[in-house]
């Protein structure tokens, strides 16, 4: 997860017919991610670095969990999935892109699994564009550009509750780490 962290600013969080004890769907998660990405002054607040991504925690709606993040020109994530939250991200400056999965992996009893010729998916995401995901989402998020940082905002819910971490060589993917609460934050 995000390599410098810094402290979480006080934002109203639930948009209007959602509240607190209401488990929020994908949608609502990807319209408070794209509310929260047009929030400039949220956005500029966000202190970038050149080396290494940055971060606020943010308060979601519903309790799920939220951030701000940074993404320096050429970092990326790497292949991970959400431990069975579903969410949701909005690229609120610059651009990233998305390389996912469209499959369903096992979540359990597998260290390496050789994916199928036809389940790759790329998006590019300008500022303003995001997309929900379901709970077994696999992507990697890379900001491809050489001169600009990008930032975008994230939710999930349930809130995480842990991170697996794979490897990928051509069409064979590796599990190699799974990362709790703590472990990314």
């Amino acid at each position: 997860m995000p390599d410098v962290r810094t402290p979480s600013p006080t934002r109203p969080s639930a948009p209007a017919g959602t509240s607190a004890d209401t488990a929020p769907s994908p949608a609502e998660l990807l319209e408070f991610a794209r509310r929260t990405a047009a929030d400039t002054a949220l956005v500029d607040s966000l202190p970038l670095d050149p080396e290494g991504r940055t971060w606020l925690r943010l308060d979601g709606p519903g309790g799920s969990e939220a951030w701000l993040i940074g993404w320096p020109p050429g970092t990326g994530t790497d292949w991970h999935d959400h431990g069975g939250s579903h969410g949701a991200f909005v690229t609120a400056a610059g651009e990233l892109q998305e390389l996912s999965l469209a499959a369903r992996l096992p979540t359990e009893g597998w260290k390496t699994l050789e994916l199928a010729d036809d389940v790759d998916r790329e998006r590019q995401l300008p500022a303003g564009q995001g997309r929900a995901f379901g709970a077994h989402h696999v992507h990697e998020v890379i900001n491809t550009s050489t001169e600009r940082h990008a930032v975008s905002v994230h939710a999930y819910y349930p809130p995480l509750p842990l991170m697996r971490r794979y490897s990928r060589t051509g069409q064979v993917l590796r599990l190699e780490q799974i990362e709790l609460p703590g472990e990314w934050e």
